[in-house]
């Protein structure tokens, strides 16, 4: 709900601040006294695109600032999630206009494109008018009328996952067939592949395990004696047998010699233990580096065809065992494609069923809800001098997607005999403008809370009864939110909850317009005066009592 709007210096309004409230708020005044300025103001603030000279003449500035309630459930806060803004309970907007034609937007003082503020003022506000192209006439927003009327948001929701379901089949059994015809493409080599990586069985890490062994296998020879004598100087008969014998000594006298004794026992035998460890290290060291021939031919050899291999399939020798593994689940895929492939049809065609089904039930509830919608607007048209005009929604077919399988696009025809045609096509001004409210009146209600909507002289070209009607149901839909009209109607005015008149002054040769609250004596006087024109009377005022009071 829109709660304050503040003009400084756009077009012909210096100061303006109008506070607004629930219900139904009418502006009034004289033709060319600026109520489609008003309007224009609230528009730029929300991004709609306008003049480009916005900026009251000789100020350095225009700006207007608007505030929304906000409260939780709102559809703007999906939105103002995205953006990234912060939101309470209120929504502040500005937006500024400086002479060369630029453009600054914010919203609760973070700076935003001017998109942004139209993407929000959607969620916001509904402009309905004869040139109305944002809301009821947009033939992009039918089948989403319809829908929530219909009370369709489960079954849509339904639809939608079904499709995407069957979308996510379709992907898995098309890139399943394109990987089964390229693995059949290439069986054979397939096939070849896997038995010769198989049957040479590399292992991860064995290039540099064989290049290490022909190292030491090619230093055995010159290397050999020394690790031998070395070994020798260690052995039973060298350092390790001469620690033993230390050992066994000096455990023989510990019984004479304390607990020192014993230290050194243990000092002894760690030193032993190690000195033993060293010494089939050295062993094991000593048995790599024989040097043999055949043993040394066949590492090579084996390393050889290693890198041979590798080569072939054009990877590193690590990954050769990764390869043969991919290789034999290609091959295996090919073996078991068949089987695969059936299942994934299978699958496929189970989730076309189910979205053809979901799709089905979607387009009975809207066959059924355009039925109940035209009986309803039709209803409302008598009272708004259409009594010979009809509305349907007509269904037309389009391709399969997550919306459904038709699209919506609401008709009318204005007398017997007469072609139907696209809303927006058919119907004259003053017909639109009636045709748009029955419409709203019977969508009112229905799905979210309603944004404030905005009527734009709805009621020109009607009086008497039919303007009466149009009041009537202007104030209805106020009842479901708030409600604004720009009117040239006592009839409409009079059912307002408050009212501005908007009055266009001049004074040492400049003009700006003005907008005030009335009070309920200042009402009367309005409404007179829209009653008997320039000369307001006795019989005036007192008329205009009895349409406020009825």
């Amino acid at each position: 709900m829109l709660l304050e709007l503040h003009i400084r210096d756009l077009l012909l309004i210096e100061r303006a601040d109008l506070e607004f409230g629930p219900g139904l708020g009418v502006l009034t005044g004289e033709t060319g006294a600026g109520k489609s300025v008003l309007l224009g103001a609230l528009g730029f603030v929300l991004g709609w695109r306008g003049k480009a000279d916005m900026v009251r003449e000789g100020a350095a500035a225009g700006e207007v600032e608007a505030v929304f309630a906000l409260p939780d459930d709102h559809a703007a806060h999906e939105l103002l999630e995205e953006l990234g803004i912060a939101a309470g309970d209120e929504l502040v907007i500005r937006r500024r206009a400086r002479p060369d034609g630029r453009k600054q937007g914010w919203i609760n003082d973070r700076r935003v494109s001017g998109e942004s503020l139209r993407a929000l003022a959607a969620r916001l506000v509904e402009l309905h008018g004869q040139h109305d192209d944002r809301g009821l006439l947009d033939p992009r927003r039918h089948r989403a009328l319809l829908d929530r009327f219909a009370d369709a948001t489960p079954a849509l929701a339904a639809t939608r996952a079904a499709w995407n379901e069957w979308q996510r089949a379709r992907r898995s059994l098309s890139e399943a067939r394109e990987a089964l015809e390229a693995a059949r493409a290439e069986a054979d080599w397939l096939a070849h592949a896997v038995a010769e990586l198989e049957a040479f069985a590399p292992e991860e890490g064995e290039e540099e395990r064989l290049v290490e062994q022909r190292r030491l296998m090619r230093a055995g020879a010159r290397r050999r004696e020394e690790v031998a004598r070395v070994l020798a100087l260690l052995g039973d008969e060298g350092a390790e047998g001469h620690l033993a014998d230390a050992l066994r000594a000096l455990e023989a006298a510990a019984s004479d010699l304390g607990e020192r004794a014993d230290a050194a026992i243990a000092h002894l035998g760690h030193a032993y233990d190690h000195l033993a460890d060293g010494a089939a290290e050295i062993a094991a060291l000593l048995e790599d580096i024989s040097f043999d021939p055949e043993r040394l031919e066949t590492v090579e050899e084996r390393l050889f065809a290693l890198r041979d291999l590798a080569r072939k399939h054009k990877v590193p020798a690590d990954e050769l065992p990764a390869l043969a593994q991919s290789l034999r689940a290609r091959l295996d895929a090919v073996e078991a494609g068949d089987a695969r492939l059936a299942a994934l049809e299978e699958e496929e065609a189970g989730a076309r069923r189910a979205f053809e089904a979901a799709a089905a039930e979607l387009s009975r509830l809207r066959r059924e809800a355009a039925g109940a919608l035209d009986r309803e607007v039709t209803a409302e048209l008598p009272a708004l001098r259409l009594g010979a005009a009809r509305f349907r929604t007509a269904l037309h077919a389009v391709e399969a997607g997550p919306e459904g399988l038709e699209r919506a696009v609401f008709e009318v025809r204005t007398n017997p005999g007469a072609p139907w045609g696209p809303i927006d096509r058919i119907a004259s001004g003053g017909e639109l403008s009636r045709f748009l409210l029955a419409l709203k009146v019977v969508l009112a209600g229905r799905g979210e809370a309603q944004p404030t909507m905005i009527f734009d002289e709805i009621d020109r070209g009607v009086g008497g009864a039919t303007a009466d009607a149009v009041g009537r149901r202007l104030a209805a839909l106020a009842r479901q939110g708030q409600v604004l009209v720009v009117t040239h109607s006592p009839q409409v005015a009079a059912r307002a909850d408050r009212h501005w008149r908007v009055m266009k002054e001049t004074a040492a040769g400049r003009t700006r317009i003005t907008v005030t609250q009335l009070d309920a004596d200042e009402r009367v006087e309005e409404i007179a005066r829209m009653m008997a024109g320039e000369t307001v009377t006795d019989q005036a005022r007192a008329a205009a009592r009895a349409l406020l009071e009825g």
